[in-house]
This record gives C-alpha cells, sequence and structure tokens, in this order.
C-alpha cells in the first residue's frame, strides 16, 4: 500500500506527524509513504523507515514571486512530479486551505483528511473525498495519529514512536557527557534572560557537565558567545545544517530549550527534555514523549529579580536546575 502525505511545515508540526507513520507500519505491513514537504524541512521525513520518496514543495517561497515561479518551470516540474505515481491514499494532514488546494487536489488518489469542525481551517476540507472528524483540544501528535488511524483503518495502542533516533544514534555508544542548552527561537518574548543561562550554565559546569550552544544566523551566535564568555567546558558550535545539529542533539544527556523548533528535534530523538515557556501555552503543541518536561513560568513562586523578558522573571535557574536534576 502506498500513500502520500502532506504535511509541509512547519518543522514541529512535521516533527509531530512521524509517530503516525510508526503506527502504521506496525498496523499495515508493506506500508510505504511519500511526502510532499516544504524544502527547508525536505531531510526530516527521510530519517523515518517507512518513508520512500520526498517532494519538496516550495509554497513559502514561490507565493512572494509568482510570476518567477511559473516562467522558471519550477511549478511545472512539482506538478509533474506529484503526478507520477497513483496513490491508495492521500492524507492532507496539515488541513490548511494551501495545503488542500496547492497540493492535494493535484495528486492522484483518494483524497482524505480533517473534516470541517476539526481542521485548521474549515474550508479545507471540501477538497477531501473521506473526511474525519479528530478533537481539536489534544496534542498535535495525538490529533495525526487519530487522522491516520481513521484513515487507514487501524486501532491505536500506547504513546507514539517517532522513529528517528536509530538514524544517528549507535545505542551502544557510552553515556554523553554533554548537555545542549536551545537558548534560540523567533520571538523575544519566548526569550529566557541571558542572566538566567549563565546562572544555568554556571551550576551545570561545577557539576562537570559540558555544553554545547548551537545557533542558527549572526544574532544567535552573539547571544551564544556572550553565555559561553568566561565559562570552561562550554563550546559554541560552529554553523551546523539541520541534520548536523540533529546529530548533537541526538547524542546529548539532555537538554534545556525555550519554545523552538528544535525542541521538538531533541522530543523525537528521545532526549531528556526541559523546555521553558514564558508568553506560549505548551498544552496542544509541548514536548511530546518520554521525559519531556514543559514549565510555564506562570507556575512559579514569586521573586525580586528584574530581568527581561519580565515574563520569565519567576522561572530561575534554580528551579530549572532542580528538574534538569531531576529529569537526568
Amino acid at each position: 500500500m502506498r500513500v502520500l502525505i502532506v504535511k509541509t511545515s512547519s518543522m514541529g508540526d512535521v516533527i509531530h506527524t512521524l509517530p503516525a507513520l510508526t503506527d502504521a507500519s506496525r498496523a499495515i505491513p508493506g506500508i510505504t509513504f511519500d511526502w510532499v514537504v516544504e524544502e527547508g524541512f525536505a531531510e526530516i521525513p527521510s530519517w523515518h523507515f517507512a518513508v520512500d520518496r520526498v517532494i519538496p514543495v516550495a509554497i513559502r517561497r514561490w507565493r512572494k514571486n509568482l510570476w518567477k515561479t511559473f516562467r522558471s518551470g519550477e511549478w511545472k516540474a512539482y506538478r509533474k512530479q506529484l503526478a507520477e505515481r497513483e496513490y491508495d491514499l492521500i492524507i492532507d494532514a496539515q488541513g490548511l486551505l494551501k495545503s488542500a488546494v496547492l497540493v492535494t487536489r493535484y495528486a492522484k488518489g483518494v483524497r482524505c483528511g480533517y473534516d470541517g469542525q476539526s481542521a485548521r481551517e474549515p474550508m479545507a476540507a471540501k477538497f477531501y473525498q473521506r473526511r474525519f472528524t479528530v478533537g481539536k483540544q489534544q496534542h498535535a501528535v495525538e490529533r495525526t495519529r487519530q487522522l491516520f488511524a481513521q484513515a487507514l483503518g487501524y486501532e491505536l495502542e500506547g504513546r507514539g514512536d517517532f522513529s528517528i533516533r536509530q538514524h544517528f544514534v549507535n545505542e551502544q555508544a557510552p553515556a554523553s557527557d554533554y548537555l545542549v542548552f536551545l537558548h534560540s527561537t523567533t520571538r523575544f518574548d519566548k526569550h529566557w534572560p541571558e542572566v538566567y543561562w549563565r546562572e544555568l550554565i554556571g551550576k551545570a559546569t561545577a557539576a562537570g557537565w559540558k555544553i554545547r550552544l548551537p545557533w542558527g544566523n549572526p544574532a544567535e551566535r552573539e547571544r551564544a558567545e556572550r553565555l559561553a564568555e568566561g565559562f570552561a567546558g562550554v563550546e559554541v558550535l560552529p554553523k551546523l545544517n539541520l541534520a548536523e545539529v540533529t546529530g548533537v542533539l541526538a547524542g546529548a544527556a539532555a537538554c534545556v530549550s525555550v519554545d523552538t523548533g528544535l525542541s521538538h528535534m531533541a522530543a523525537a530523538l528521545d532526549r531528556p527534555n526541559v523546555i521553558l515557556f514564558g508568553s506560549t501555552d505548551p498544552g496542544l503543541v509541548g514536548g511530546y514523549g518520554k521525559d519531556q518536561v514543559c514549565i510555564e513560568a506562570k507556575q512559579q513562586p514569586a521573586t525580586e529579580a528584574n530581568v527581561e523578558p519580565s515574563v520569565f522573571r519567576d522561572l530561575t535557574p534554580a528551579i530549572v536546575w532542580q528538574q534538569l536534576q531531576e529529569t537526568l
């Protein structure tokens, strides 16, 4: 049986889809998947054993210059690649109008997706031939698992398994001696204060841990360098691509992270992870899997600290360090 998955972005959404493939592979021997995904995340599906072919799409880039997209032949080449195979089923796990219009309706096969009450954009359901009801008030991983189970006709069991760790790590390797601190995210009010990161680094290095600090752009590199300044055993990593930074995460003993896509990657790799939430709610998209601990700033006792962003004032390094030790 061959199934086409439509889940184009974001990084976290793509990662959250992986356990559904593992479920289906266990329930239906021999099932294989092709996957349409944004070009920037095209590596991720290929790490799962059940994915046969990845079809990159560039909706984010194309919509900036539609005329150039059509003139260059990119759109024609994409449509040709999408139509090369006929599928037993097409599952649109995105639930958005753009995925239904630009991807799902052009593929060959029975089109499935969320019904109008379940999709993120109800109009998308009009493009599906089979529609399924999946409750919105649950974690994104469970929503996708339930969609696949209904579309493919099997019962779910237990917790979802991302099944990508083995792509990066030999489980016979010696125990790790380093932690990864994922300090970078997209919004100022999601950043844990730098003074708090440095205090946590001091506690961790004093306990004998090495620290690795990844970054993705010049501003993040500068922050990493500020955090590392004056500490032995703290490494600001070089510029890494997605596969390389995923390899670093896979080898870590544990992570501490803010609300960012790489935090979901750490969870997918079964790494113990303490995730810090301030302005955002972890309820439906927090860390999923074993040893994933979400701490919300608003839950902590008050302190007199004066830090920015102020939402994190009461989520102190002492609290995070205690939770990290318990997680380890």
